[in-house]
């Protein structure tokens, strides 16, 4: 009851207090309470990753636990963390296909099954869990055949949970590395779905066609009748879903007929979610295929009207910015622009018309912008238009700002206008005070034609501007109000560090240790700078086991009240809620003439079936044109082929305004997405996997490189051994289900890996390198002709990766393209690809690429291709495994400035690590951080420590540390909130290892 509890209440400031509690659980001599701690910790996996990563020995010791229950517990985590690093786990593939093998074969207690179906969520998991492993990968895949085509060969009892079970089946078999015969079953599946009368197969069937339609696009004609059946389906669930399987197979031949069936749904449906999914892909199909560009304007008019106000924002964003940057062809873009101008103006002459205000948005800033454009319409028509709408009842206020806009840039290219001053009296006595401004600015740039133009060029919505985001405008103002004694600016949490500090106050820190009272005699209290080395405030952690160590009392200092007389007392979150019920004109009306007319009601039809044959046999010929081997596919997900209608014009000095914004914003602004870095790898593996070791290269402290630049510029790196052994824990297949009645199956030796071909020569760095912290070199890839070669260089500003390509044959190699895919946690400094004019023969060339990581994770994958021609065009595949600490550098500074800095720094996170028999002081455990991790040591004082790093280029990251019972506590600050969890993720790693 209690594990029970701690996983649905217990918050995330909690867990490191039960953490080992639950721990022991796992030893228990029930099963239930096995598995009711592995189901707990899998509720903790989800609220707070970090915390969690240093015991995945034992979720593994879990999965081989002896009562099938526990190991079934386990899967829920192994899904999560596969999900966000399938890499790490590719050595547990063969125990899961066991599992399965076993769970399919009957073998688990009849307990499991569920409509005679052996243990069928279990199987479930297992696919989808195979699914992750094998994507990409044919060895892995390879493994998995056999399972894969023997759960498909016993599915065959009619009921729900076995046609679940074959849907996960499909699903698996497109998503691993493909094998013919599989590929053939699993069509054959995914056809009985289609043509099944039972609406739920029908949709599974449906479900499944449009995820593999990118794997096998020839499958959706052979069920093109079916496909065409189902668009007049009465289940809405069904035509949406169908929908949905024409999206993928869009191309630029089909996109009007299959937009228009899109149309056509979305004037019978009322469901929100329905009209936001479907109008974001009608305005993406628009902006892709165009046939011209009348039809690419009446569609996205139909797109706005229909859509109304609850399309997402980047839709019309899009719009207006594909507008105004244009195509490579000036004379398109003003074609284009002019047709918007008078589409917008005839819609405007419509009376009685009420459109929802993202269209009229959309309408002010096109005719604003590019109404001159149009010479045969005067500007004093355009401004009585805009008029009458600023007097129409239903325009927002918001959208009358837009108004305003477009009359203010319209009057601008007139000389003077009767209906500008009528505007300009009417509102400036209006009520609502921001047109009343708008008024008068309005009224004064007419009083200056020359000033209104040059504010207001002709088609500059584009032009860059750069914000002074430093504000020095006022630097003259603030020195003036310092000379006078004005305080200088405090930013808020500085204030509230300092309003804390000033005297006792309520201690809103997490759980932590109770600290000696010698230790906060120094009367600092809350979040204070570590510059006296000592804290009032606790350090969150292992509060029950060492509060049990120093007294057998409940400790409640620094716990923040939840709990009052009138009960429990949440916080009160202010929602307020906005009913938009937009008025929308009938699309038909804007759509006449462009893109069809509605079909007519079945009532309406009487025809004979022949007829009826007839009509579904064109609509099938128009809407799978372009499909088929022969045909140039263009899906959805995919790269395409033909050349994209509106293809926006890149822009210059994008990256130039990019890099003027501050990096502390950039990098406090990402998400920490932890990838777990416990891969074990064997050494003794047939496959020759070795672990990348640093060559020795310790220096003392006074090797450092000195720099007295702030801290936002990148510091020297240290040049100290690091060791990424990783422990071997490769599960053996044997030790799956000890002491039970279930059978083991080894895998094959075929399925085995088979040892990589070595090149006897191995390159070496060049000598201006080979004096940096650097790793081995180690194989990438090769084939016959070619084998790649890397070696990472750990510079004081990046991480350096020297790629050497060699020429295994006898024969020169001509254009030799090496590629980085892009990725979101890392960012390579200059262009991700590199070509070798030419490489000849039995030679070697390098290249080197500079590298930062973009987003915050333990570990991650910099994916890779190098692309040749010999007798034919090859290419290899290659995966760099990169990780946190390869761009943590050592940070310099002064007690003082890191007090400083501590106070300015708001994101911080505290744990409490048992420190290991051979670290008996705080001086040996600080110097395996500092030798494991790349820290700076900036003091130690009795038993607390400050030290300092940095995550390139420029990120600070903060560490107060402090001995107590055996137990380390760890306090990190850093501008970016997921820096912390990191550093703390490969701290505890580091002290188990040491």
């Amino acid at each position: 009851m209690a594990l029970t509890v701690v996983s649905q209440i217990f918050p995330r400031e909690m867990i490191p207090a039960v953490l080992p509690l639950i721990e022991d659980k796992l030893q228990h001599s029930k099963e239930i309470i096995r598995r009711k701690a592995v189901q707990a910790l899998y509720k903790f996996y989800l609220i707070a990753p970090n915390q969690v990563q240093h015991i995945h020995d034992k979720f593994r010791k879990a999965l081989c636990d002896r009562d099938a229950g526990v190991m079934a517990a386990s899967l829920h985590i192994y899904l999560q963390i596969i999900k966000e690093n399938s890499s790490g786990y590719k050595d547990l593939t063969g125990s899961f296909v066991t599992i399965l093998k076993q769970v399919v074969g009957g073998k688990l207690p009849i307990d499991f099954n569920y409509h005679s179906v052996p243990a069928p969520w279990l199987q479930i998991q297992l696919l989808r869990i195979l699914g992750l492993l094998g994507k990409d990968d044919p060895r892995t895949s390879e493994l998995m055949y056999d399972v894969l085509d023997e759960s498909l060969r016993r599915a065959e009892i009619n009921h729900n949970i076995t046609y679940a079970i074959l849907f996960e089946c499909v699903q698996t078999i497109y998503t691993i590395h493909p094998k013919s015969e599989l590929l053939e079953k699993a069509a054959k599946c995914i056809g009985k779905f289609v043509l099944s009368p039972k609406i739920n197969l029908k949709y599974l069937g449906l479900k499944a066609l449009t995820y593999v339609i990118q794997q096998d696009p020839n499958l959706a004609l052979q069920h093109q009748m079916t496909i065409i059946e189902c668009l007049d389906h009465p289940d809405p669930i069904i035509k949406r879903e169908t929908l949905e399987l024409l999206y993928r197979i869009t191309n630029g031949q089909n996109v009007t007929v299959i937009v228009q069936k899109m149309l056509d749904y979305l004037k019978e449906s009322k469901e929100e979610y329905a009209i936001i999914s479907l109008v974001g892909k009608i305005a993406e199909l628009a902006e892709k295929y165009a046939p011209d560009n009348e039809w690419f304007i009446q569609t996205m008019n139909a797109v706005f009207s229909v859509g109304g106000d609850v399309v997402h924002p980047d839709i019309p964003n899009n719009f207006l910015r594909l507008l105004a940057e244009g195509f490579d062809d000036g004379k398109e873009d003003d074609q284009l622009r002019i047709y918007a101008v008078q589409s917008y103006l005839a819609l405007l002459g419509e009376e009685d018309a009420m459109y929802p205000q993202k269209f009229l948005q959309v309408m002010s800033w096109v005719l604003g912008e590019y109404s001159s454009l149009v010479t045969d319409v005067d500007p004093e028509v355009i401004l009585t238009k805009l008029h009458s709408l600023l007097k129409k009842t239903f325009v927002t206020p918001e959208t009358k700002v837009w108004i305003m806009a477009a009359v203010t840039k319209t009057a601008s290219r007139t000389s003077c206008s009767k209906t500008v001053d009528k505007l300009i009296h009417e509102f400036s006595n209006s009520l609502d005070t921001c047109m009343r401004q708008y008024a008068f600015e309005l009224k004064h740039l007419c009083e200056d034609k020359a000033l209104m133009k040059k504010l207001l060029p002709f088609d500059a919505s584009c032009n860059d501007m750069v914000v002074d985001a430093s504000l020095s405008f006022l630097d003259g103002f603030v020195a003036e109000g310092l000379g006078r004694g004005a305080a200088p600016y405090k930013p808020h949490h500085q204030r509230q560090e300092e309003k804390l500090s000033q005297g006792k106050a309520l201690n809103f820190e997490p759980y932590g240790l109770s600290f000696a009272s010698s230790v906060s005699s120094s009367g600092i209290t809350g979040r204070q700078s570590p510059t006296g080395l000592s804290f009032g405030s606790d350090t969150s952690g292992n509060s029950a086991e060492t509060g049990h160590k120093e007294t057998h009392t409940l400790k409640l200092e620094g716990v923040r009240k939840l709990w009052g007389k009138e009960g429990y007392l949440p916080k009160k979150e202010n929602k307020v809620g906005e009913e938009n019920e937009p008025q929308t004109v009938s699309c038909g009306s804007i759509l006449a003439g462009q893109v069809g007319d509605p079909p007519a009601s079945r009532s309406d039809q009487v025809a004979s079936l022949s007829e009826e044959d007839k009509e579904k046999q064109q609509l099938a010929s128009t809407l799978f044109i372009g499909l088929g081997s022969n045909a140039g596919v263009s899906l959805m997900g995919k790269a395409d082929t033909a050349t994209q209608k509106f293809k926006r014009k890149s822009k210059i000095n994008e990256t130039q305004i990019s890099e003027e914004v501050s990096e502390f914003q950039n990098r406090a602004a990402s998400d920490f997405g932890p990838l777990l870095d416990t891969v074990p790898i064997n050494t003794e593996d047939s496959e020759g996997d070795t672990h990348t070791r640093l060559r020795k290269a310790s220096l003392c402290s006074s090797d450092i490189v000195e720099d007295n630049s702030s801290f936002e510029t990148p510091q020297s790196l240290k040049k100290s051994g690091l060791d990424d052994r990783l422990s071997d824990s490769r599960l053996s297949q044997s030790s799956l289900f000890a002491d039970s009645n279930i059978e083991i199956l080894q895998p094959s030796p075929s399925a085995q890996c088979e040892s990589a071909s070595k090149t006897p020569w191995v390159p070496s760095l060049p000598e201006e390198l080979e004096e940096l912290t650097h790793s081995d070199v180690v194989e990438l890839c090769q084939s016959d002709a070619l084998a790649l070669y890397l070696c990472k260089v750990w510079t004081d500003d990046s991480l350096l990766l020297t790629v050497f390509v060699s020429n295994k044959t006898a024969s020169a190699l001509h254009a030799v393209n090496l590629v980085f895919e892009e990725t979101e946690h890392f960012q390579i400094l200059e262009s991700p690809t590199y070509q070798f004019p030419v490489i000849e023969a039995q030679s070697v060339e390098r290249c080197q690429k500079c590298v930062w990581m973009d987003k915050i994770c333990t570990q991650g994958i910099l994916s890779g291709s190098v692309n040749y021609q010999s007798e034919m065009e090859t290419r290899l595949d290659f995966s760099i495994p990169l990780s946190l600490l390869d761009f943590i550098r050592p940070m310099e500074t002064t007690t003082e400035d890191f007090g400083k800095l501590w106070l300015s720094l708001s994101n911080d996170v505290k744990q409490n690590i048992k420190m290991a028999s051979s670290q008996d002081s705080l001086s040996a455990a600080v110097n395996t951080l500092q030798q494991k991790l790349k820290l700076h040591i900036v003091d130690i004082i009795g038993n607390e420590g400050i030290l300092a790093c940095q995550l390139l280029p420029s990120v600070p990251c903060l560490l107060h540390c402090r001995t107590h019972s055996g137990m380390l506590a760890l306090w990190f600050r850093s501008p970016c909130s997921a820096l912390p969890d990191g550093l703390l993720y490969q701290c505890q790693k580091a002290m188990e290892e040491s």
